[in-house]
């Protein structure tokens, strides 16, 4: 009875996914700048920008923070929260009435 207890390790991304993803967040941040000054999303603002700061917070804790390649709990540890967060944000929106305007 041999045991293997060999370390699996994982590779980490290259130059170009980083450069990729920092792409891919500035991109995120000029729309949510340009969508601030578009009369027109006045209503949906607030859920629009929401969505877009998560989706901005998953790529920095999946990639910058290394948790898409690390063990799950770590990964649970900062989405669990994140899901929260947002749950009361939009509780909060709609108790204003944020949604009824």
């Amino acid at each position: 009875m041999s045991q293997d207890n060999t370390v699996q390790e994982h590779v980490h991304p290259g130059v170009g996914t980083y450069l990729t993803v920092a792409a891919v967040l500035t991109i995120i941040t000029l729309v949510e700048v340009g969508i601030f000054y578009v009369p027109a999303f006045k209503p949906v603002l607030a859920p629009i920008l929401v969505l877009l700061s998560g989706t901005k917070f998953a790529l920095v804790v999946m990639f910058y923070m290394h948790l898409k390649s690390d063990h799950k709990l770590f990964t649970a540890i900062f989405t669990i929260p994140l899901m929260i967060a947002l749950a009361v944000g939009v509780a909060l929106l709609f108790l204003f009435g944020v949604f009824l305007r």
